[in-house]
């Protein structure tokens, strides 16, 4: 590698106090930053000239789901390509690290949306390992696109210490054995550099396959006092409980931050998804602000939530959608998914019919997922008249019930029905307070997994173009300085892995943007193809020309809009990123 030094830029530095100025960044032929100062001499280096352009440490993505994608494609492409640098797997109580390759696939491909028929023959081509140390030894072997973290799966451990059949069942407890055997599995990854441990006690996320279908993910049957000495090794060790709470009745949610206290004890780092707007439940935002809050404030705590800064708008095929599982006939067509015969024949059925009106329009009833027709729009369907239009719509010009609208249409066309619907931030006005909450973390994109539902690769641009637009209209939600802190040192620092500085001995981690292309910058989504998943289709965010250039350990990665030769493919310049403080 070249020794370089990138000129002229407007750089910020890792304290968001620091006004960013004009600075030169000097980078070793190592990959470490040498020297962040004015006026330093470029005589015989190569030079990036950033002139009129915005020079910041690489965002970090702490929460997706590139498991089988980091294997088949190790760029991570979708990410790089918009200044993301770092990420984290492992999410949502699954991994794969320890379990077989049909086991490892059926807990992500039902519930992650990815698809099973890609996943499994990868897995059963390239899995030969079934330890933290035999994956990250597979890993480390990869050409690396960006840098990799890693939590461990619990649903993952409890495979592997109870069988998948006993793991699956709510009559089953784990016994002494095998709950030794999970704390042994996760110390052994902890010692490795792994984050931490990611849980799961939401209903909605069932497993994949013949055998196990329709089963909820084995971390919803563990007990917490199952859990009890996974947790204590993870706040003795300092290391992460990343958990997901039910989301149905989301009582659990209190467990995670009680997890999270430290009265007479040492705080565990707990994070939690997901703190956003929600149209369906709009009391829910400033009730989860709120108990963060005062847990952290008065229970001493170290709880963090997650939020997206963007419009959580999700895309849907037919009724090909985990946001149905979340009330009892919805979870009736998605379990008969595989039959469409009877799925068909079931939503035929006036009774059913009867219930799926009554579900739908609860006001009060927890949810997700808003079920306002209204407000959801055609995209794509056989019969072109329909497009552009919402299922409320479509039901006033036949004069029927939406719901009754809704299921013939998914009868008549399945999946050749394409839909969409934001379900929250949809509030341009609430942003401030979520950007500016210290109780949450800016990060939760699921890269990775849904690759037909949503596309969030950009959300720190996204982010980034907000900011500059309050600021420019003179209502500043925010500094862009503590902005750009919140997507990058501010959470390397709290994940403590060593990335997201821009200063004197780190990595040269490094996103260079264009603030004059920042109108490209949208929330709008494309697709593209998944070279390495046999050209598989995902939905994709493109911002042409607003990052200029990418470096991840001084090397460059990307720029004009293109990947640098033999990126995820023979050069690896990315790396494993372990928890070190």
């Amino acid at each position: 590698m070249k020794k370089r030094i990138i000129k002229n830029g407007l750089v910020f530095t890792d304290d968001y106090k620091d006004k960013a100025i004009q600075q030169d960044v000097l980078i070793a032929d190592t990959g470490e930053i040498l020297e962040v100062r004015p006026n330093i001499d470029s005589t015989g280096l190569e030079v990036i000239d950033a002139a009129g352009k915005w020079v910041m440490p690489g965002f970090i993505d702490t929460h997706t789901h590139y498991d089988a994608e980091v294997i088949a494609s190790p760029g991570l492409k979708e990410s790089a390509r918009h200044g993301v640098t770092s990420i984290v797997l492992g999410s949502c109580s699954v991994s794969a690290i320890y379990n077989n390759a049909l086991d490892t696939s059926d807990s992500f491909t039902r519930v992650e949306a990815i698809p099973r028929e890609v996943m499994l023959p990868l897995l059963e081509k390239e899995k030969t390992w079934n330890t933290s140390k035999g994956w990250l030894e597979f890993i480390e072997q990869k050409p690396l696109g960006i840098n990799v973290a890693s939590f461990v799966g619990h649903s993952d451990l409890r495979i592997k210490a109870m069988g998948i059949g006993r793991s699956l069942s709510d009559k089953e407890k784990a016994t002494e054995a095998e709950k030794e055997l999970m704390s042994k599995l996760l110390e052994e990854a902890l010692n490795e550099g792994f984050l931490g441990l990611s849980t799961m006690d939401n209903p909605w996320d069932k497993m994949d396959g013949e055998k196990y279908w329709s089963h909820k993910t084995p971390s919803f049957y563990s007990t917490w006092k199952e859990r009890k000495p996974l947790i204590d090794m993870l706040r003795r060790r300092g290391a992460i409980l990343q958990g997901a709470p039910n989301l149905v009745t989301r009582v659990s949610a209190f467990n995670y931050a009680m997890a999270s206290s430290g009265f007479f004890r040492k705080p565990l780092k707990t994070t939690m998804i997901a703190m956003m707007d929600l149209i369906g439940d709009r009391y829910i935002y400033p009730l989860v602000a709120t108990l963060s809050s005062v847990f952290n404030k008065s229970f001493n705590a170290n709880f963090r939530m997650q939020s997206p800064p963007v419009p959580f708008t999700v895309y849907y095929d037919g009724v090909d959608s985990v946001m149905f599982e979340e009330f009892p006939s919805g979870e009736a067509l998605r379990h008969l998914a595989k039959n469409l015969d009877q799925r068909n024949e079931l939503i035929q059925n006036k009774e059913f019919r009867k219930n799926f009106k009554a579900e739908i329009k609860k006001k009060f009833a927890p949810k997700v997922w808003h079920r306002d027709l209204s407000i959801a729009y055609i995209l794509r369907c056989p019969d072109q008249s329909l497009i552009g239009k919402n299922f409320y719509q479509i039901a006033q010009e036949r004069n029927e019930h939406p719901v009754d609208t809704f299921l013939d249409l998914v009868v008549e066309y399945d999946k050749q029905i394409t839909w969409t619907t934001t379900i929250a931030n949809d509030r341009i006005e609430k942003y401030a307070k979520l950007y500016n909450s210290s109780n949450n973390i800016i990060s939760f994109s699921d890269a990775g997994a849904h690759l037909n539902n949503m596309a969030f690769y950009n959300y720190p641009l996204q982010m980034i173009k907000r900011v500059q637009a309050s600021i420019d209209n003179g209502t500043p939600i925010m500094s862009m300085e503590k902005c750009i802190w919140r997507l990058t040192k501010e959470q390397t620092d709290w994940f403590g892995v060593n990335t997201g500085y821009l200063t004197a001995g780190m990595p040269a981690d490094i996103c260079i943007i264009d603030p004059a292309q920042l109108i490209a910058v949208t929330d709008e989504v494309g697709t593209a193809p998944i070279e390495e998943f046999n050209n598989y289709e995902r939905l994709v965010n493109r911002n042409p020309k607003t990052v200029s250039q990418v470096l991840v350990g001084g090397n460059i990665i990307f720029q004009n809009d293109s990947f640098v030769e033999g990126y995820g493919k023979t050069k690896k310049f990315g790396r494993f990123l372990r928890k070190e403080k």
